[in-house]
């Protein structure tokens, strides 16, 4: 699932195949950059930002630029060497094609695609909150945005971008398991919003470098998480069924014991 170590993963790979090269020719398929050829531009750097990626690019005339790109729930970036079979995903949902001397970089149901001036990436990117896994990392200004709206669910503020960037609906999930935490609790109720917030960047960055994200600390395949995706299975701790409903747009897990209710706290649905 994207969420921020994938994007994070997903970009060190682009700048491992990419980074210092000069492309020898690119494909466009889609409508906003359909005619844009950016043959002879370098690429200078893949980066993240939190669920977003950026490809930086310096123009011939030396003029600098990024190529954005949203992953979402199904998006995806392969690299492959020159002459390899692209086998990604099927070839109606490549949205972008990026070539240099050494790797061919295909982008699959990439969604908010733009290109747009290095020095005006913030109007895609600036309403985010601080970036788990970036260098301009502030566990304080996450807990001061979470703060600021007391009466929504924390299981809702955690998913909010503009709260903490990278945060989707696994570790929303395992990170108010592990921390005891009802999904439905009000912010301002919540016991120790440091603590969770210090929490949702270890599990993070402690997958980073690896495609198989866990919370358990096993890679063993159905052992990887406590309550994502485990609908009716036995919580890990207590033996209880773990449950699964709607919380805002996203289906959340919890273990009804281990994360017990606040008073005044409404129940799910």
């Amino acid at each position: 699932m994207p969420e921020g170590d994938t994007v994070w993963n997903t970009a060190r790979v682009l700048h491992r195949a990419l980074a210092g090269a000069r492309l020898t020719g690119c494909d466009f398929r889609v409508p906003q950059l359909a005619t844009t050829d950016l043959t002879g531009w370098t690429i200078s750097e893949s980066a993240s930002r939190g669920k977003h990626l950026l490809l930086r690019l310096a123009a011939p005339d030396e003029a600098r630029w990024t190529l954005h790109s949203h992953l979402r729930m199904d998006g995806a970036w392969r690299a492959y060497a020159p002459g390899e079979r692209w086998s990604g995903r099927p070839a109606h949902l490549i949205r972008v094609v990026l070539r240099t001397p050494g790797a061919v970089a295909v982008g699959y149901h990439l969604h908010e695609l733009a290109l747009v001036p290095t020095a005006e990436e913030d109007t895609l990117v600036g309403h985010l909150g601080p970036d788990l896994l970036g260098p301009d990392w502030d566990p304080a200004e996450a807990v001061h945005r979470l703060a600021a709206h007391p009466e929504q669910t924390i299981g809702e503020a955690l998913l909010d971008q503009r709260n903490l960037a990278g945060v989707g609906n696994l570790y929303k999930c395992e990170v108010l398991f592990l921390r005891g935490v009802s999904p439905w609790t009000p912010v301002g109720a919540v016991p120790d919003l440091p603590g969770t917030v210090a929490l949702a960047q270890r599990l993070l960055a402690a997958n980073r470098g690896r495609w198989t994200q866990s919370t358990t600390g096993s890679l063993h395949r159905g052992q990887t998480s406590y309550v994502y995706s485990r609908r009716a299975q036995p919580c890990r701790r207590c033996g209880t069924a773990i449950r699964k409903e709607e919380l805002g747009e996203r289906v959340t897990y919890w273990c009804p014991v281990c994360q017990p209710e606040q008073p005044g706290t409404p129940p799910p649905a």
